[in-house]
């Protein structure tokens, strides 16, 4: 009975998860990294949808109507799950490592965990700022 009342949540997870896989396959394909190079485009993935997440957090938990509850996971579970990578993320720095790289290997790793991070933070930051000037705010 339980699988039953889980099956929208696993459909828009589901679904999110194909378009944000997508998205990323798009980004990779319009930005490819050659060999060896600095992963730039996953770096970029990986922040943009840390961004997104800390953007939907804040929609979902500070707003006054709260979201459908399909939104969330469909959104942050789906859609940014499936195009954020951390495991290429992993995957790549172990190639630059491994190829002796050391040096951009370990500013891969250290720039991606901070730069995700830091996105989060400013989305928030931004995100809040933005409700906090609306009109419909500023009423109360």
């Amino acid at each position: 009975m339980a699988f039953r009342t889980q099956l929208p949540v696993v459909g828009v997870i589901a679904l999110g998860g194909a378009l944000g896989a997508t998205a990323r396959y798009a980004a990779t394909l319009a930005w490819p990294t050659p060999a060896g190079a600095f992963p730039w485009t996953i770096l970029t993935v990986n922040a943009t949808g840390c961004a997104v997440l800390g953007v939907l957090m804040v929609l979902a938990t500070e707003t006054v109507t709260p979201p459908h509850p399909l939104l969330r996971p469909f959104l942050g579970t789906g859609v940014c799950g499936g195009f954020t990578t951390f495991s290429t993320y992993a995957l790549d720095s172990q190639r630059l490592l491994a190829d002796g790289d050391v040096t951009r290997g370990m500013l891969y790793l250290s720039a991606t965990a901070v730069t995700a991070l830091a996105a989060v933070w400013a989305a928030v930051v931004a995100t809040r700022a933005v409700l906090r000037a609306a009109p419909e705010r500023r009423a109360r």
